[in-house]
């Protein structure tokens, strides 16, 4: 089966034709950043004016990468949410208008699906069961996995996604948008033992999330001595992010053994940065849980996944209707 990819959940206009749910034809990516730079981030009007630009191009070049005409597509699979609303409806709205003009079937996906089954688009997935760590600038959670549609949160941040709140802290340190890259190699030069922050494990035993208190200790330092850190920046960036990696990787592992899982999968745009995709690694084989971590341009939003999870969706029965519309938030 022949499935067009469709993905605008935020500031990437994405398109791509994934066969059988798992081999990946073509992948386009339109990247809005140099638009929401000046900002410090995403502006959702400029999101869809620039969606609405870029979506026709994008969606003609993944069927020319993949040696197709849209005649050939048995189905279409689109972002349905959550996201930004305005965004959403650009990408959902030429999906839905394109399945019906073709008579062919289409289906909406949550976004948050479609990054933990971006997994099964690697040559090596992981078995049934496994627990998924998804980190990204929206979404930071922990998921059960029990089949491909069949997803169970364990648990989720309370406040800042871990993505937030490497761009707000990029922010307060005059890093720039986006935050997650920059100090991802900013850290790489300092010293992370310098400048400790505390760990919010919040409940050991539990799953949940909270990275506000991270962001607002390093905000407390910059206005206390905005001349001394701007100095230590490295050492700020090496320790702000060994903090918020040591929860993200306690909590996966802590997952992974009370549901004596032998595989955990980390997603979504965090799980491009280094240092987690190390740390997470190095304890999966201290304790002998297989490891599974998309390469990097599955990491980040792409229509890839979204083909992926629209493939098991059809192949459950799920179809869309024309009267269906997005969602901006909706619990997985």
């Amino acid at each position: 089966m022949l499935i067009l990819g469709i993905e605008s959940s935020c500031d990437e206009t994405a398109a791509a034709v994934v066969e059988d749910g798992c081999r990946v034809l073509s992948s386009v990516v339109a990247s809005q950043v140099d638009v929401h730079h000046r900002y410090g981030g995403v502006v959702p009007e400029l999101a869809s004016r620039k969606h609405i630009e870029a979506i026709l191009p994008v969606v003609t070049d993944a069927l020319y990468q993949a040696g197709l005409k849209k005649d050939d597509l048995d189905a279409v699979a689109v972002t349905q949410g959550p996201g930004l609303v305005g965004s959403l409806l650009v990408g959902y709205s030429f999906a839905k208008a394109l399945a019906y003009g073709l008579d062919i079937p289409w289906v909406g996906v949550n976004h948050l699906e479609g990054h933990i089954l971006s997994v099964f688009l690697e040559d090596d997935p992981p078995d049934f069961p496994f627990c998924a760590l998804l980190a990204s600038g929206g979404h930071t959670a922990i998921y059960y996995v029990t089949g491909f549609t069949e997803i169970e949160r364990m648990g989720q941040t309370r406040d800042d996604a871990a993505g937030e709140a490497y761009d707000k802290v990029a922010k307060v340190l005059g890093l720039g948008y986006p935050g997650g890259k920059v100090i991802d190699d900013l850290a790489h030069q300092g010293d992370p033992t310098r400048i400790r922050f505390k760990r919010p494990f919040l409940d050991r035993n539990g799953f949940d999330f909270s990275f506000s208190g991270i962001k607002s200790a390093v905000n407390r330092l910059v206005q206390n001595d905005p001349e001394g850190m701007a100095e230590q920046v490295a050492d700020v960036a090496a320790g702000f992010q060994e903090a918020v990696i040591d929860v993200l990787t306690y909590k996966l592992m802590q997952a992974a053994r009370s549901r004596n899982c032998g595989y955990v999968v980390v997603v979504g745009g965090v799980a491009a940065n280094r240092r987690l995709r190390e740390r997470v690694s190095q304890a999966g084989a201290e304790q002998g849980i297989a490891v599974h971590i998309p390469g990097l341009a599955l990491c980040g939003d792409n229509a890839a996944m979204i083909a992926a999870a629209g493939y098991h969706y059809l192949q459950k029965g799920r179809r869309g209707k024309l009267d269906d519309d997005v969602y901006s938030r909706v619990p997985l």
